[in-house]
């Protein structure tokens, strides 16, 4: 517990497809004042994502698919090239990965790393990423993936070279963040040998 934090009050402003909280506490700054702080925050549970990669090709597995959040911002059309990642729904974040990887590549992994934790963006979302790398080969590719339907996903799947990844990066056809710091993990910790 923060003694530097005491909250005041806490409202839900929307519960539709997550939660939406206004929050309104006193907060101690380091001169000893106290403030009060009025701020919201969305809460749509933590997740997990995790870059495929194939050693001998040098090859990474990423996805296309559409964001509403990233059209309303401006992305022309809406599609944005991630790494496979979805929301945690259970207590354990390596089976959820393995579960979305299969649903959205058609590949079906069995070992994986976890590499990092990370916040989304801990200004206004709550959210927490659990972030794994895993070895694929073709021998692994159990369906054409693409995502399931009751959750309406579209989903391609994409195969490029860890330097083609790398240089859509500087080029902004990849501008998730997620899939960045995967990405530079993977070049950082030579994984491609």
């Amino acid at each position: 517990m923060n003694n530097r934090v005491k909250e005041l009050s806490t409202e839900i402003l929307s519960d539709n497809w997550s939660i939406l909280k206004k929050a309104i506490y006193q907060y101690q700054q380091n001169d000893g004042r106290w403030q009060t702080h009025v701020r919201e925050a969305y809460d749509r549970g933590n997740g997990v994502a995790m870059l495929l990669y194939n050693k001998e090709q040098g090859t990474v597995i990423l996805t296309r698919q559409f964001r509403l959040p990233t059209y309303v911002n401006g992305n022309e059309d809406g599609m944005l090239i991630e790494v496979c990642a979805g929301k945690l729904d259970s207590n354990n974040p390596e089976e959820c990965a393995k579960r979305e990887v299969e649903e959205e590549t058609g590949f079906k992994i069995t070992h994986i790393q976890k590499v990092m934790e990370a916040y989304t963006s801990p200004g206004s979302v709550t959210e927490m990423l659990y972030l794994f790398v895993a070895e694929y080969n073709a021998g692994m590719k159990v369906h054409a993936g693409g995502g399931v339907a009751h959750e309406q996903e579209e989903i391609e799947v994409l195969e490029v070279t860890l330097e083609q990844a790398m240089e859509m990066i500087v080029t902004g056809e990849i501008k998730d963040a997620k899939t960045i710091m995967l990405l530079q993990y993977a070049k950082l910790n030579q994984l491609m040998g």
